[in-house]
């Protein structure tokens, strides 16, 4: 029998849920691809479980060009009413619309900026924040900070973007590190 690392109690629910928190949750991210994925992907969360999208990942990269921010910004209505048609994606007309004005923007962001990575990373001046946490009951739903991220996107244009999203975001990008202080993938902290 192999031993078992001590992880965060929510992802405890299968060996898809147990692979994303080892390999990703949490872990700071600072590919804009990546990145553009996690802001698609944590949009279509809203109102579902990550569960969910997990789920669909893979047919979320076939659907939405690898997540290439330049080919999603093309897509136009024949590609949304065929994406309303792919049943191995979260139909959501208004989700699909939010990706591709939000791939336009991203491409924004990236020439003010030079990357998307340190538009984001600027709203923790680059490096985690790195939450006490016991366990769920622990973790906000959204911070100043992701209100303040909120705030900013919208201004911009952004849709599906609200700060429990932007929480979500940045938790998922290791922005911040919200494991529970025993899971073996918490930031321990330098003396």
């Amino acid at each position: 029998m192999k031993s078992e690392k001590k992880r965060c109690q929510w992802c405890m629910k299968d060996e898809l849920y147990m692979e994303y928190h080892d390999k990703e949750w949490g872990t700071p991210l600072h590919d804009d691809q990546q990145l553009f994925e996690f802001l698609v992907l944590e949009s279509f969360q809203a109102g579902l479980s990550w569960y969910t999208v997990l789920k669909k990942r893979d047919n979320f990269w076939n659907a939405f060009a690898n997540f290439d921010a330049k080919k999603i910004a093309k897509f136009d209505q024949k590609k949304v009413e065929s994406l309303m048609q792919d049943a191995g994606i979260i139909r959501n007309r208004l989700k699909i619309e939010a990706a591709i004005n939000n791939a336009k923007l991203f491409l924004q962001i990236q020439k003010e900026f030079g990357s998307f990575d340190k538009y984001v990373w600027g709203f923790v001046e680059g490096k985690p924040i790195v939450n006490k946490r016991k366990g769920m009951g622990d973790i906000p739903a959204k911070t100043p900070l992701s209100d303040a991220m909120s705030k900013d996107m919208g201004k911009r244009g952004f849709k599906f973007r609200g700060s429990t999203i932007c929480y979500a975001f940045m938790q998922a990008v290791g922005m911040v590190d919200d494991h529970a202080d025993d899971c073996w993938k918490k930031t321990k902290k330098k003396s």
